[in-house]
């Protein structure tokens, strides 16, 4: 009964001093509001693109090491070295293919830009990738009309090509894309499939905008100067891990391009990891500054809360004295006045949740990602708001419970 009314009365209490002195209040509740809004704004966009990165590792895979020209991650100034290093040609996955034991799927893609037609539709600039029968499984592409090519198809190189969902969107509307011819590279070919769609990715390529087609189809219309860039992709056996695949790879690279014991490596291995650690990490700093941030402002509220309070106090000293002369427990008066604290911050608390909703919801409709406040930084900002209630509240309320009863009758 006592916890009921002592809840009761904190509530009241904190509602008057809100609606008594409503400049000071919203001034000194400001700091409190802007700092749950720095920081569960930084954990909302930190969780959201965590899960962006987590998800694109899951499509593509962490067993898969990408052989190229450029390794990942820059070049640390030595790109002359890296630019003058050849391309991986088809040739070589091929004989890969071949002498290598630990890889599950094996795949070559290379990219150009272009054109498409579709009767008087034109799409320009679209990313055109070349890519061998293996590629489906190692990119888990989901096809969401029609089927993939054939190993047959992309041996041979059939003027076949499957659209990224905009894509397909662009040149056909409303019409089923599948069975239709468009011209690429000056020939015509024909769609066997759109891919599904996929949406913006944080880590790895979205199918949207691209379209997939035999690579040796590509090699026939494109010479090696218009690639933009070229990798054979090996995913790993169950059971194998990616250092065992990158040993033996190494080693059979370096055999295939005849490099000499003591001779650099002319070709990158790269893998997801060396992304994924580096988004991370500066995700970590933007969580810090995010807290570092959010915690000036906490404390800047937090002091604001305690004006509050010793304000609180000195205005009802008087009653202070009545009720302790009427037998209340100093405890009671220490509970009442920090449950008022405590009330004060999580409504700076619920403004500042309420405050950052209101800017996920707006930077969600302008731009094409998926910003949530999620339940755990809801909890997240009523807990923080409480514990600085708590913290910048036990002062005032310590102050209010050892006061004189007949002095305080007398105050007033």
């Amino acid at each position: 009964m006592n916890i009921l009314q002592i809840t009761n009365e904190s509530v009241r209490f904190a509602w008057e001093s809100l609606v008594a002195n409503k400049v000071r209040t919203v001034l000194s509740l400001m700091g409190m509001t802007l700092g749950i809004f720095s920081i569960i704004l930084v954990f909302s966009i930190v969780d959201t693109f965590t899960k962006s990165i987590r998800d694109s590792m899951e499509s593509v895979g962490s067993d898969v090491v990408y052989i190229q020209k450029w390794p990942w991650g820059g070049g640390g100034g030595q790109w002359w070295k890296y630019f003058q290093r050849p391309e991986p040609t088809y040739e070589e996955l091929t004989k890969l293919q071949h002498r290598l034991n630990t890889p599950e799927y094996a795949a070559f893609m290379m990219v150009i830009s272009g054109n498409l037609n579709y009767r008087n539709n034109v799409t320009e600039n679209v990313q055109m990738t070349g890519v061998s029968a293996d590629y489906i499984d190692i990119w888990k592409t989901k096809i969401d009309n029609g089927r993939y090519f054939s190993p047959l198809e992309s041996n041979n190189g059939r003027p076949v090509v499957l659209l990224g969902y905009d894509v397909a969107e662009g040149l056909f509307g409303a019409l089923d894309p599948v069975g239709r011819e468009i011209r690429v590279l000056g020939e015509k070919v024909t769609v066997i499939g759109v891919i599904a769609k996929e949406g913006s990715k944080m880590i790895g390529q979205s199918h949207d905008e691209l379209i997939l087609l035999p690579v040796n189809f590509m090699r026939r219309k494109v010479n090696e100067h218009q690639i933009q860039g070229a990798a054979i992709m090996l995913k790993a056996k169950e059971g194998i891990s990616l250092d065992q695949m990158k040993a033996e790879v190494e080693g059979v690279m370096r055999g295939l391009r005849r490099l000499r014991p003591k001779a650099e490596d002319n070709f990158a291995l790269n893998e997801i990891s060396v992304i994924q650690s580096g988004a991370e990490m500066l995700f970590g700093v933007l969580w810090w500054a995010g807290v570092i941030i959010g915690g000036f402002a906490l404390i800047a509220g937090g002091f604001g809360v305690a004006n509050i309070m010793f304000v609180s106090v000195s205005e009802r000293i008087s009653q202070i004295g009545v009720q302790k002369a009427l037998g209340a427990r100093s405890s009671f008066i220490l509970t009442q006045f920090l449950g008022e604290a405590v009330v004060l911050s999580l409504i700076g608390g619920f403004f500042g949740l309420s405050l950052t909703y209101l800017v996920l919801t707006i930077v969600n409709a302008q731009f094409d990602i998926e910003l949530v406040l999620s339940f755990n930084n809801i909890m997240i900002g009523v807990f923080t708001s409480a514990f600085i209630g708590v913290i910048f509240g036990i002062f005032p309320a310590l102050t209010a419970s050892r006061k004189d009863p007949v002095e305080a009758m007398r105050a007033n």
